[in-house]
C-alpha cells in the first residue's frame, strides 16, 4: 500500500493468519525531505528510563547521517537515535550524544535495542541481542512529555525543517518502546521472537500510525 499523501492507519501492525503471524513494515524507498511515519504512544514521554527496540535494514553507507528515531518537543531533541558519518549508532538526550562503536547497519535485518537508566546513567545498544559496553550518560536527566515521535526524518523544529541527507532510507518494522529497562535475557527473547511483555509506550501489535509522503507498508510473514 502506497500513500503519496497523508494516512493514517488504526489497525493493529501485526495479525494472526492461517500460516502464522504477519507484521506490517515501513519502506522508505527513496531519500526525501517530506517523508516520514509519526507513531502515536500510548503515553506521555515523561521518561527517566527507557527501553527502544526495532527492526530494521538500510544500503546507505558512507558518510551519511541516518535518523532512525525521533521525538521532539517544541524546543528540544528529547531522544533522536542516529546512525553516524562515522557508521558510529549514538543517542541524544537534549544535548551531547552518547555513541557506541558496533558493526554497521546493512541490506539484511538487524535488531537494534538502546536503553537508557537516569539513575545510573547506563546507557546501552543491543544488536541482534548482543549488547555493547555500558556507557555513563545524562545521570539525573529526565526526558520531557508533550512532543511528537517519527520516522524517517530529523525535525531541526517542531516537525519542520528536514534534510534530505538525514533522511532515512531502508526498511524499519517492529518498534516498541518501554518506560524501563528490558533486561539482557528479555532483549535476547525479542531477537528470536518469543513473547515478553509488550511495550507500555509503544506496541507495534497496536500502534496507531500517521503516514506523510512517499512511505510503503507491506507485510510479513514470519
Amino acid at each position: 500500500m502506497r500513500l503519496s499523501a497523508i494516512g493514517f492507519l488504526i489497525a493493529t501492525s501485526m495479525v494472526m493468519t492461517i500460516g502464522g503471524v504477519t507484521i506490517k513494515s515501513l519502506v522508505f524507498p527513496a531519500e526525501t525531505s517530506n517523508s516520514y511515519v509519526e507513531l502515536v504512544p500510548q503515553k506521555p514521554l515523561n521518561m527517566r528510563a527507557f527501553t527502544l527496540c526495532m527492526r530494521l535494514a538500510t544500503e546507505l553507507t558512507g558518510e551519511r547521517e541516518i535518523i532512525l528515531f525521533a521525538y521532539r518537543t517544541g524546543d528540544y531533541d528529547e531522544l533522536n537515535v542516529w546512525r553516524e558519518l562515522d557508521g558510529r549508532l549514538s543517542f541524544y538526550l537534549s544535548g551531547a550524544a552518547v555513541m557506541f562503536q558496533v558493526p554497521e547497519l546493512s541490506a539484511l535485518h538487524t535488531h537494534l535495542c538502546v536503553t537508557w537508566d537516569s539513575s545510573s546513567g547506563a546507557a546501552d545498544v543491543y544488536m541482534d541481542g548482543k549488547k555493547s559496553v555500558t556507557k555513563i550518560y545524562k545521570k539525573g536527566h529526565t526526558i520531557r512529555p508533550g512532543g511528537k515521535v517519527i520516522l524517517g526524518q530529523d525535525p531541526d523544529s517542531y516537525l519542520g525543517d528536514f534534510e534530505s541527507k538525514q533522511s532515512f532510507v531502508g526498511e524499519i518494522f517492529d518498534v516498541n518502546m518501554w518506560d524501563y529497562v528490558l533486561p539482557e535475557n528479555t532483549v535476547r527473547d525479542l531477537v528470536s521472537g518469543k513473547r515478553v511483555p509488550r511495550g507500555n509506550v509503544f506496541d507495534w501489535e497496536t500502534t496507531q500510525i500517521k503516514l506523510y509522503g512517499n512511505v510503503e507498508v507491506i507485510n510479513h510473514e514470519l
